[in-house]
């Protein structure tokens, strides 16, 4: 077990750096951008639209919380309400096109950085690391 034990300690400090760096990484993309932010624009961006419940569930946050968000993003012109035409009481959230520009630069950043912090990595190396992630996200 005690190489268990150590494996697990660094799976836990390397994960939690490499989210500090992505921290760090979302507040250079906007000085107003949050990891949680920037995260709810990307995942509006691969719905299409969604509820702001939708955010609050997928990110399990309070519902106040998301709310918060999704003002200052709209503040941002970054994010719009539209009207839900399947529930007229209800919102969707929809990216603006400073929202699209802004996610479509932010992965060309990342696309970049990706590239160079494997470029020693062999094809195989990488595969193997994809899959791992994979696995490690589908436990959730």
């Amino acid at each position: 077990m005690p190489d268990r034990d150590a494996a697990l300690e660094t799976i836990q400090r390397e994960l939690t750096a490499f989210a500090r760096r992505a921290r760090h990484k979302a507040a250079q993309l906007h000085p107003d951008l949050s990891l949680v932010t920037y995260s709810m624009l990307d995942l509006v961006n691969e719905r299409g639209t969604c509820r702001g419940a939708d955010l609050a569930s997928h990110f399990m946050l309070d519902k106040s919380t998301v709310s918060r968000q999704v003002t200052a993003l709209e503040r941002l012109g970054l994010l719009a309400r539209e009207a839900d035409p399947d529930d007229q009481r209800g919102q969707l959230l929809r990216l603006t096109e400073a929202g699209t520009q802004l996610l479509a630069e932010a992965y060309q950043q990342r696309r970049r950085s990706f590239t160079k912090r494997f470029e020693t990595w062999s094809d195989e190396d990488m595969a193997d690391f994809a899959g791992y992630l994979v696995r490690y996200g589908e436990a959730d």
